[in-house]
């Protein structure tokens, strides 16, 4: 860094920040402060040519273009203007002349009055061209801005206003009503400076105007990483930052058998010693110590987050709460859920009609679904799971569409069905929908008994829902398994919600192994430090890529089928997370947050979506692999296992995105010329990869954990809330409005529908609705009746027996079904 620029860019801000204090000069004022000020510029280039012999070359420029810009008649008077407006004081205290100035002072009052009585026009306000290329365009603007101010009495916000209309090649980063001022920390200034991408500066200049101190990026750490990621990162490609073997020998992290390698991220050692610097100023250890300690995080709902005392120790020390230690209360409640799930396999605990039960269909929606799911779609082929699991089946029920009533239970025994019903509240609105669909469905098989609700229905709820689910018909003694308010259902699958199902069909010591491996990185989310840190190291990477690189979308790439689930779980968990403009200031961030994630087990989305990934837009990628399979193959004659050729697509695909392919390199393949474009891969694309040794209960608990905490990191350090989700809440207010509007035109004839209407507030909606009433005219429900089964539910009162029946039985004539027993009013 030069230090001449160092001194007259200081030399300029200091002058400018006494600007209200000068005058101007008519133009027919003497042209002697002008080339007094030129002396004293070529002075200080001649000193800085001493001190800085690798840059005299473009100081002579400068200084040749200023003596010639000197003697041009037709500048002069602007650049006098110019070089009064930088104040009298700097001139006269640098060339200890103050004639020049004193006849400017003399004048300038009235000069002044004489201007604004015949309607001044601000003549064009050059800076001396000697300063770095278009740094002096800033300092321009700034002296313009004051001189308005002055002359024409607008306030320092109007004229910044002013100055953002007329100059179109500043940014609307910032809000409006922000003043520009001095950089709060001159080595950003100068780094911006040392970069010399002339073209770029003003923006970057525009993007850094003083923002609401209650914003993290109004920090100096934050404006660091936006100066390095301008000057630096995006100068350089990814196949270069390759070649640095001590870069990519430091860019990994282990912990308990987890391998991370980030060194194909667009980040250098530098990059992430700026993101550590960041997450000190943002007090992330304090505020990871405070969610794992029950601090009330949560700010919105005024809620403690302590999905991680799900899966303590059992002697782990006190957790408070509201006074009271949720580390016991954890406990008892896994202790009820292992006493509960072993009698239910053992077939001590059976249903109403004393069979045993061996359908589990879980009900639920949101965390209450994506997340067990996910468990249960790896422990189906985890080899302990596969053998715990024989003989029961595991299903769930999320969606209010009929379809999935009917796939989930059509050839299920409702004697042998036990429903558990996941909500937090117990008034989800499509969850309870479908219990009480279920509930309906046990009662059509079995009677109206209360104790068939009773045996066939577990109930996972938050304590303050106790008498929801009492008035369900539950017993809350024996079949109501509690969780906390403190429990977000995106962070739920360690609580009851996923301990009944996973523990019901593989038992409960498979879950235990789950948790345990959950709470191994928890352990090492909590303790280690922040470069090597595997969650917090994924966390900060997050916010780097969203919010200083601008990628606005994210890819989870698991390379196991049994993960298959996974993205679409990690996608509730981030969107619904961070997806927010609001930090806990109540003011809105003006920084990008919240990526769009979605995913694909490899290699099929390798024939999906990769097009997109190798030569579209780019989009970061988590790359997840395993070391053993859970089930591999060998044929004969092959060298390679399948797993190996998974794996080979899975340490390829990485290369391929940060490398590219050269328009050099596809010539040498002998592709001709016109096609060339088409085939050349620009890489620098972004990616991380993890490598575990085995998908096993214990590394999904890992892998789950890891998620989580990369998700709440990016939530602290953008400062938001990650744990509320008042987006969703919106939709279903409308949601019940809609439904009023159904409920009154399906209560009319067709004619009396034409006649009236639904008028749903706006022109668009009211007619898609009664597009949609007068195209569904049999969607209704029919009137009651106790006696008489609703034939619009036939197909999902199938029951279990028409699939198994024998064809013995058929020849023998026994060809009706129950649902015919049905309809005719009986009920079996």
């Amino acid at each position: 860094e030069s230090p001449l620029i160092r001194s007259m860019d200081d030399q300029a801000i200091k002058d400018l920040s006494n600007v209200n204090g000068s005058t101007s000069s008519s133009p027919s004022s003497s042209s002697s402060s002008q080339s007094t000020g030129n002396q004293n510029i070529d002075k200080q280039l001649r000193n800085g040519r001493q001190s800085n012999k690798s840059n005299g070359k473009n100081r002579q420029q400068a200084t040749d273009r200023s003596s010639s810009s000197a003697t041009n008649g037709s500048q002069s008077s602007e650049n006098l203007t110019s070089q009064n407006i930088l104040g009298s004081s700097s001139n006269q205290s640098n060339n200890g002349n103050g004639n020049g100035n004193s006849n400017n002072n003399s004048n300038g009052n009235d000069d002044r009055n004489k201007e604004e009585s015949q309607g001044f026009k601000i003549p064009q306000i050059h800076l001396p061209t000697r300063l770095v290329s278009r740094i002096g365009w800033e300092h321009h603007r700034k002296a313009t801005t004051n001189f308005i101010s002055q002359h024409f009495g607008k306030d320092d916000e109007q004229c910044d206003k002013d100055g953002d209309q007329v100059d179109g090649s500043r940014t609307n980063g910032a809000s409006s009503n922000s003043r520009d001022d001095d950089y709060d920390d001159p080595e950003i200034f100068h780094v911006a400076v040392d970069a010399s991408v002339s073209d770029d500066i003003p923006t970057f200049i525009a993007s850094h105007k003083k923002k609401n101190p209650m914003l993290v990026s109004s920090t100096n750490e934050w404006k660091r990483l936006e100066a390095h990621a301008h000057s630096e990162i995006n100068r350089i490609h990814l196949r270069d930052l390759l070649q640095d073997t001590e870069r990519c020998d430091t860019m990994f992290a282990e912990h308990d058998g987890v391998y991370l390698d980030y060194s194909r991220q667009r980040a250098t050692l530098k990059t992430m010693e700026l993101l550590q610097d960041l997450a000190n100023k943002q007090k992330l250890h304090e505020r990871i110590r405070d969610m794992m300690t029950g601090e009330k995080i949560n700010f919105t709902e005024k809620r403690a987050v302590l999905h991680t005392a799900l899966r303590t120790d059992r002697d782990h020390e006190p957790i408070m709460v509201d006074g009271v230690n949720v580390v016991e209360e954890i406990h008892e409640v896994l202790d009820q859920i292992k006493e509960f799930t072993d009698g239910v396999r053992a077939g001590t605990i059976r249903g109403h009609t004393g069979k045993r039960l061996r359908n589990i269909i879980s009900v639920g929606i949101g965390g209450s679904y994506l997340g067990p799911e996910f468990l249960h779609e790896v422990l189906k082929t985890e080899p302990e799971g596969v053998h715990s699991a024989l003989g029961y089946t595991l299903r769930f029920l999320a969606n209010v569409d009929p379809v999935d009533v009917e796939r989930t239970c059509a050839d299920l025994d409702p004697e042998e069905t036990l429903v558990i019903v996941v909500s937090k509240t117990f008034t989800t609105a499509e969850t309870m929908l479908n219990a009480r669909i279920m509930r309906q469905w046990l009662w059509d098989f079995m009677g109206e008994d209360p104790d068939v609700v009773r045996k066939h229905v577990v109930a996972c709820a938050s304590v303050s829902a106790s008498q929801h689910v009492r008035d369900f018909g539950i017993d809350t003694e024996g079949y109501f398994f509690r969780f906390w308010d403190w429990v977000g259902g995106r962070y739920s699958v360690c609580s009851a919600a996923g301990a009944v199902p996973i523990s019901l069909l593989y038992g409960f010591d498979v879950f235990e192994k789950f948790l345990k491996g959950a709470n191994s990185i928890d352990k090492h989310f909590a303790t280690a430090p922040l470069d090597r840190n595997i969650p917090v190291i994924m966390g900060l990477l997050g916010v780097w890529n969203m919010s200083f690189m601008k990628y606005k979308t994210r890819t989870t790439l698991p390379y196991a089928e049994a993960l298959l689930k996974l993205p679409a779980h990690i996608q509730q968990l981030d969107m619904e997370s961070n997806g927010k403009v609001m930090t806990r200031h109540g003011v809105e961030a003006d920084y990008p947050v919240g990526e769009i994630d979605f995913g694909e087990p490899g290699t099929n989305g390798q024939h999906s979506f990769f097009q997109l990934l190798h030569m579209g837009q780019t989009c970061p990628c988590d790359f997840i692999g395993f070391c053993q399979s859970q089930h591999d193959l060998c044929l004969d004659d092959e060298h390679l296992s399948s797993h190996d050729e998974l794996m080979a697509n899975f340490f390829a695909q990485p290369d391929a995105l940060a490398y590219g392919k050269t328009a050099d390199q596809v010539r040498a393949e002998g592709v001709e010329e016109e096609l060339v474009p088409h085939r050349t891969f620009k890489g620098n694309r972004p990616s991380m990869s993890l490598l575990l040794p085995k998908l096993t209960a214990y590394a999904t608990g890992q892998l789950l954990a890891i998620y989580e905490h990369r998700t709440t990191v990016q939530g602290f350090i953008w400062d938001i809330n990650s744990f509320d989700q008042w987006g969703v809440e919106l939709g279903k207010k409308l949601a019940i409005d809609v439904k009023n509007h159904l409920l009154k035109a399906r209560q009319l004839d067709a004619e009396s529908q034409l006649n009236n209407p639904i008028d749903a507030g706006n022109a668009a909606s009211s007619r898609i609705l009664n597009y949609y009433v007068s195209n569904s005219q049999d969607g209704g429900c029919p009137e009651a009746n106790k006696d008489s089964v609703n034939p619009l539910t036939r197909v999902t009162r199938k029951t279990h027996t028409d699939h198994i029946r024998t064809s013995d039985e058929n020849e023998q004539g026994l060809e009706m079904s129950d649902d015919d027993s049905m309809l005719n009013g009986h009920r079996p």
